[in-house]
């Protein structure tokens, strides 16, 4: 016979289970540990208060509770379990503890350490049976570590709560004074010294007044600073150490004494230190050398000699500052907004990956400066014009020859000579500068034999770009000077950069390079790029960071765009963008975007009324003349809109082509432009045109590039080589790493052209109608995106329902570059609407 069921089991109902999970019965069980909690520290306090007698405030339960807990637990730090339960109590009425787990961790282990101390101090020192109701378990265990170690327990607990603290709670304890143990070693040293010195003095004196030293009188005075500096060096604080600073002080009087005219230029700069001494003998000595004396008549050579090595070498001594990683806890309103939180393991590619290029290169010797220089000096000679000094600087693509002409020569007459200098010196091509502003010489510029090539790896690495000692915002590294010094600026400052130069000479590098400078340097929840190709092969490689620092249209499958009519819609939504900054400015009554970031960093802007921080815009065209050509006043409108008034807003634009021609670049590109970058091009038409004087026209190509930052002097620069399977390793570094869900979404743009659909029948109204209504009038923001990005829907999708509510009359209609306009008030109007739908 089957088994009937039992029909007297009854399941929960669903309101039952309703009322388990709803916030009511979690606040119920909230109550209830906060009065447990209570219960028990009251309990476990009047248990202590009384030596553990039976008369507990609580009664017999609180004494039996009470009697649980510090016997059976903890003892008495049992008092931080029930601080616990209270606050966890607390957690369910929506109290938010920050950092509760670690919370937690810390106060387990105090209460375990606290316990066992109590019960060493129990059960092996005081020896009480009564006290040790008051340790608990901690008496078990420091029974079983007394049978183990023995005296060793104390120094156990006291070295785990020292490496706790310091671990944990990051106690720095203070480090004792042991120097005046080395200051009595040095006295004891320099007490033995003296004698042995005093006896060596007379012959080091003699050995020295007939060595080759370049200022023998100096090197005396040197060795009494070295003997007074090892015997009185605490002559303030010791008796002994005085009589041998007077002993050397003395000079005997069998010593040789220096000729008057070797004393006298020792005594003209006598050092007070010695590492000032020896400086002093190391600067004379070059001063003697550094100069190529050369015959009468003749001009004096002088080479000066450049050493990025050192540079890097002498940054790489200086410890870098150890950063302490911050903790992850929750933050608060009272904390200051950490726009990389969104990425927080996001990391900066190391530059490990990028090529040293520098190892294969050929410094420039002194056979070819000199003979350059004499050429250099004949060809002038030839036509009367005497030159009174020459000084060289060789640079990783040229040499600076700078010459000082003799006083009545006329400027004009050494710079229509440059076609003449450069056949003696059978050179590529050779650039005059004539003067040198600040100077007040002639610089020619002479390609060397062997160009070297400068890597991006060692403009990264440079102390001027890893430091940012003058806070650029944007920083990037274009080249190295002719000095051998990398050139660091700031593209906020600029705030637009124009790039033009021939087919071939390093457009394109130069490009990439002020990319990648940007890519190591910002964050990608502070920088985004908006790159244009045309020619659809130069920037396609950056596709790989597109959900970390590229920006696109809401409806585009590729963020790199390649297509014309997508072209001047993005540049009309960038135009969106900036009337949107501007009036997130005017609202929180700043001026630019670095004041209304620090606002909203420090919480001073409500992102409930459409405040967010503004990640700065780049805006990157590969091939401008090809845009122009195909759509003429439609790319050219919005670009010098956004040249106009985008920089205050953080928009910033680089554009580079390889046609430097008038109808390429107008009047109002160049005026609005002034940051200019100009490579090698193949008339001075061109030139001209770029940099509104000649002189590209003869750069030599191959990255050597002339810039010119608002309006100022022009300055020559080798632009760093960066090639693509570099490119390719940088980009996978970080597209590998976790990223945001898309790319950066612009406003979108609908064109004039394509007129929506204003029928709206109510019974075909989309099922989100009303929801995206009420989200429309509550943010008071009537657009596509806004709709795509908080109903998480699709760009068409979102575009229908925003026709829908023009057709209903609830947003206006597109208005150019203005986001459309909320025509309700408030909510109490959009129901009444809703209803009559």
């Amino acid at each position: 016979m089957p088994k009937t069921k039992n029909k007297n089991k009854v399941k929960p109902t669903g309101q039952v289970m309703e009322f388990l999970r709803s916030v009511r019965f979690a606040r119920l069980r909230g109550v209830c540990y906060m009065l447990f909690g209570l219960f028990v520290c009251i309990s476990i306090l009047s248990f202590l208060i009384s030596g553990a007698s039976d008369s507990n405030v609580l009664g017999t339960l609180g004494h039996g509770v009470a009697r649980f807990f510090t016997n059976r637990l903890f003892g008495v730090a049992s008092l931080g379990l029930a601080l616990l339960i209270f606050l966890y109590g607390l957690r369910l009425w929506n109290v938010k503890q920050q950092r509760w787990w670690r919370f937690v961790g810390i106060v387990f282990f105090w209460m375990i350490w606290c316990s066992c101390l109590l019960g060493y101090v129990s059960g092996m020192i005081i020896k009480a049976v009564d006290f040790q109701d008051f340790a608990g378990l901690g008496y078990t265990v420091a029974v079983k570590l007394d049978v183990l170690i023995h005296w060793g327990t104390p120094v156990l607990l006291i070295f785990v709560a020292v490496v706790f603290l310091i671990f944990v709670h990051k106690v720095r304890f203070p480090i004792p004074d042991l120097s005046f143990i080395s200051d009595w070693f040095d006295r004891m040293q320099s007490v033995r010294d003296s004698k042995s010195d005093k006896s060596n003095i007379d012959s080091d004196t003699s050995d020295d007044s007939t060595s080759d030293c370049p200022n023998p009188g100096l090197l005396q005075r040197m060795k009494a600073v070295v003997e007074r500096w090892r015997g009185g060096k605490n002559s303030n604080d010791d008796d002994v150490a005085d009589e041998p600073t007077e002993e050397t002080n003395s000079q005997p009087d069998d010593a040789p004494k220096p000729k008057p005219e070797a004393e006298d230029a020792g005594r003209e700069a006598l050092p007070e230190d010695i590492d000032e001494a020896f400086e002093e003998v190391n600067r004379r000595a070059q001063s003697q050398s550094g100069h190529q004396q050369t015959t009468d008549g003749e001009p004096t050579f002088t080479i000066v000699s450049s050493n990025p090595e050192g540079e890097l070498s002498e940054q790489d001594d200086d410890p870098i500052p150890a950063v302490e990683e911050e903790e992850s806890h929750h933050f608060t309103i009272d904390d200051l907004y950490d726009p990389h939180l969104d990425l927080s393991s996001y990391q900066s590619p190391s530059t490990d990956i990028l090529e040293p290029w520098e190892r294969s290169n050929v410094n420039v010797t002194n056979e070819e400066l000199i003979a350059n220089n004499k050429r250099i000096v004949n060809t002038l000679k030839d036509y009367g014009i005497e030159i009174v000094e020459v000084k060289a600087t060789p640079g990783p693509t040229v040499t600076l020859y700078e010459i000082k002409p003799a006083a009545g020569v006329r400027i004009s007459r050494i710079k229509n000579l440059e076609d003449d200098i450069a056949l003696s010196l059978s050179a590529l091509g050779i650039r005059i500068i004539a003067p040198i502003p600040g100077k007040g010489t002639i610089g020619i510029e002479v390609p060397n034999a062997k160009p070297q090539v400068v890597s991006m790896k060692s403009m990264l690495e440079s102390s001027a770009f890893r430091e940012n000692k003058k806070n650029y915002e944007l920083p990037i590294a274009i080249g190295k000077t002719i000095s051998d010094e990398p050139f660091i600026t700031d593209l906020a400052k600029m705030p637009h950069l124009l790039m033009a130069g021939a087919t071939g000479t390093g457009k394109s590098v130069g490009l990439n390079a002020v990319i990648a400078s940007l890519l190591y340097k910002k964050h990608p929840s502070e920088l985004k790029f908006v790159m244009v190709d045309p020619k659809k092969v130069e920037l396609s490689l950056y596709n790989k960071i597109e959900r970390h620092y590229l920006a696109k249209l809401p409806d585009s499958d590729e963020a790199i765009i390649t297509d014309v009519r997508k072209v001047v819609r993005t540049l009309n939504s960038l135009c969106i963008e900036m009337d949107q900054r501007y009036d997130l400015l005017k609202l929180a009554q700043v001026r630019k975007t670095t004041e209304y970031n620090d606002k909203f960093i420090h919480r001073q802007l409500n992102p409930e009324r459409g405040h967010r921080y503004l990640p700065y815009i780049v805006l990157v065209i590969d091939e401008f003349a090809d845009l122009i050509m195909t759509a003429g006043k439609e790319v050219e409108g919005p670009i010098c809109r956004l040249a106009q008034l985008a920089r205050a807003v953080g928009i910033h634009l680089i554009i580079a082509t390889q046609r430097p021609t008038t109808n390429i670049i107008t009047g109002t590109i160049k005026a609005n432009f002034p940051a200019r970058i100009a490579f090698k091009v193949t008339s001075a038409i061109d030139s001209r045109t770029i940099l509104d004087t000649t002189g590209a026209q003869r750069l030599i190509g191959r990255g050597d590039l002339l810039i010119s930052l608002s309006g100022s002097d022009m300055v020559r620069l080798q632009c760093p080589l960066i090639e693509t399977s570099e490119i390719d390793k940088m980009v996978d570094f970080i597209g590998c790493q976790r990223g945001y869900p898309d790319g950066f979404l612009l406003p979108e743009y609908l064109d004039e052209n394509d007129e929506p659909n204003k029928d709206f029948d109510p019974k075909q109204k989309d099922e989100l109608f009303n929801e995206a209504a009420r989200l429309i009038v509550t943010t008071r923001v009537g657009s596509t995106s806004n709709i795509q990005r908080k109903m998480n829907i699709g760009f068409n999708r979102a575009g229908r329902i925003i026709d829908q509510l023009e057709a209903a009359g609830i947003v206006g209609p597109a208005n150019g570059s203005k986001p459309r306009e909320v025509l309700i008030r408030d909510e109490v109007e959009l129901e009444e609407i809703l209803r009559s739908l």
